[in-house]
């Protein structure tokens, strides 16, 4: 079996001199770095959305957006992302400057190749990348720009330590995104846990978690092993973090703060090496505003946020991860089935409350009960109760609107149509015309309270 190979770093370069861009990305590229190379602030930032950098490198002194300007939009952006500068003997001190608003370094020009490929790999080492086949994302089916945003911060958090924080919807795929963060870090050989805060009594939380010695609890008759010691030297996401009773926070605090666990009925401690990350669809900020979830622990466990989109906001996975559910079916139950192409537009301009989770469901509940090799509309739309949550079409939309429109302008003046025809900017036969054709009719809105 042929090993996966791995991917190099992407460097994206930045100079508005075509000489100089020219020759970094031959030397870059003669290490085997990926490279893109534009000429102004503004290519660079489109150049990033798409080429998903480890690295960028940019000129100090741009139009019409200078280094210091795109450094702050990156930053903003992609936290995390390592940026040099590059400057001229001149603007040392600006430079310096840069540095202090978090750039990693900067080079002064004319650039010695050493330097620069020694800066280059400083700044990846610090910034956490890792050298590793995209295998570590497999699991995660996508083409959305904005799911790509999130796995570029992913992967640059990869090879730190960092505690990470994944917030999102139910069913959007958040335990997924930690394993891909697992999967792309030097961890990787050792053990993914994970438990669900929420689904279980606080006592039981604590024992599995902590773990607890002999006669701890009535009817223990051996020491228990906790996850934080059977994940040490790995990865322990704690789901639904929102939910940990208030007790148990304080004692998870104390883990984090002293990388070391007391078992439930134990005075000593033991130490342990374990990266945690954490997942809610919770807003923690508005439970900590309600006294019902730590400052200190938010802030222990939110070093870096990434925020995983509702299915409603990548509507373009939709037709990948249905065909990638059938193929799943398929190779489980030798069930071979495809979507009528009515029904895949019906899939893809649905809203998703339950998000992924929910189409997954939808997909396999059809394939049960569809009786021909091709699954119809009518069968999605049963699914998901007729038109329930269909995404409206532009002239559904449009005449929602008008009418929407129509009815509080109506309300407004009382009925009063001549009024009405005046506030809309309209003469009083189109108005009238208006009226009929979204079936209102004046003397139901007389006499109203405006």
């Amino acid at each position: 079996m042929n090993q996966p190979q791995k991917r190099k770093a992407r460097i994206l370069v930045v100079d508005d001199d075509p000489g100089l861009l020219r020759l970094l990305t031959i030397r870059l590229r003669a290490e085997q770095y990926e490279v893109e190379a534009v000429e102004n602030g503004q290519l660079a930032l489109a150049a990033a959305t798409r080429f998903r950098p480890d690295l960028v490198i940019s000129d100090l002194r741009m139009e019409p957006i200078d280094g210091m300007a795109l450094l702050k939009e990156l930053q903003t952006r992609w936290p995390g992302l390592k940026v040099i500068m590059l400057t001229a003997h001149g603007t040392i001190p600006d430079a310096v400057q840069a540095t202090q608003m978090g750039a990693f370094s900067f080079l002064t020009k004319p650039v010695e190749k050493q330097e620069l490929l020694d800066q280059v790999h400083k700044a990846l080492k610090v910034s956490g990348f890792v050298d590793t086949s995209d295998e570590w994302r497999a699991e995660i089916i996508t083409r959305s720009p904005l799911m790509e945003e999130r796995l570029a911060q992913a992967h640059m958090v990869a090879g730190t330590d960092a505690r990470v924080l994944i917030t999102g919807e139910s069913g959007t795929g958040k335990e997924l995104l930690a394993r891909a963060i697992h999967k792309a870090s030097p961890r990787r050989s050792r053990a993914f846990i994970t438990i669900n805060c929420s689904a279980m009594a606080e006592n039981l939380l604590e024992s599995e978690l902590f773990g607890h010695t002999q006669g701890a609890f009535a009817g223990a008759t051996a020491d228990h092993q906790g996850l934080f010691q059977s994940a040490d030297g790995g990865t322990l996401l704690l789901d639904e973090i929102g939910d940990m009773p208030m007790r148990l926070q304080v004692k998870l605090l104390r883990v984090l703060q002293e990388n070391m666990i007391r078992p439930v009925g134990s005075a000593e401690g033991i130490a342990v090496d374990v990266r945690v990350l954490s997942a809610t669809h919770r807003d923690l900020t508005q439970l900590m505003a309600g006294g019902q979830f730590r400052d200190d622990l938010f802030y222990r466990l939110n070093v870096v946020n990434i925020d995983m989109p509702p299915l409603a906001r990548r509507r373009e996975d939709i037709p990948l991860l249905v065909a990638h559910f059938l193929a799943q079916i398929a190779k489980d139950s030798g069930t071979r089935k495809i979507y009528a192409p009515e029904a895949v537009e019906l899939l893809a301009t649905t809203d998703w409350p339950g998000n992924i989770r929910q189409l997954q469901n939808v997909v396999r509940q059809n394939v049960a009960l569809s009786q021909a090799p091709i699954i119809p509309v009518e069968l999605v739309q049963q699914s998901l109760g007729t038109t329930h949550g269909k995404l409206p079409s532009f002239d559904e939309a449009r005449d929602e609107f008008t009418r929407s429109y129509l009815s509080q302008i109506l309300q407004i003046t009382g009925g009063n149509v001549s009024q009405a025809a005046r506030l809309a900017k309209r003469n009083r036969t189109d108005f009238y015309k208006l009226l009929g054709r979204h079936q209102l009719a004046p003397e139901d809105f007389k006499n109203r309270p405006a």
